[in-house]
């Protein structure tokens, strides 16, 4: 499938984003990076907080090609197109990053303690890398 197949089926709709916009979304991942290494939160915060990081960068993919998600699954479908945009060598990272919006979901929403202290790292560095990526 294409971006342009996706809003042909009402999943994504147009957008119109400035530099403005892109660099403060970057300045909350920025933010999120930092704030999610921080060792006096809970890990679930800490995951919660690098999965909104991911989401960000994402959310930065979509808006570049002139699109945004529409509401219902747009979690879901931010983080889905991002293989559609880089291709298809990301579809591990996509698959993990799908994993942890699920995850994510549990923290926040229905149980504490889930996440451990080796899948918030791993989800930071991730982020790390994809925040290079986009970058580039």
């Amino acid at each position: 499938m294409t971006l342009k197949q996706w809003r042909s089926n009402g999943w994504l709709r147009p957008h119109r984003t400035s530099p403005e916009e892109i660099e403060n979304l970057l300045a909350i991942v920025d933010r999120d990076l930092h704030d999610a290494g921080a060792s006096e939160i809970s890990t679930d915060w800490q995951f919660g907080i690098a999965y909104n990081a991911a989401l960000k960068l994402c959310t930065i993919l979509v808006y570049a090609e002139g699109y945004r998600a529409t509401t219902g699954l747009q979690h879901y479908r931010t983080i889905q197109a991002m293989s559609l945009i880089l291709g298809v060598s990301f579809k591990e990272d996509v698959a993990f990053l799908d994993a942890c919006r699920k995850k994510r979901n549990i923290v926040e929403y229905d149980a504490a303690g889930m996440a451990t202290e080796k899948e918030a790292k791993e989800l930071r560095e991730l982020t790390v890398l994809l925040r290079q990526t986009v970058l580039d």
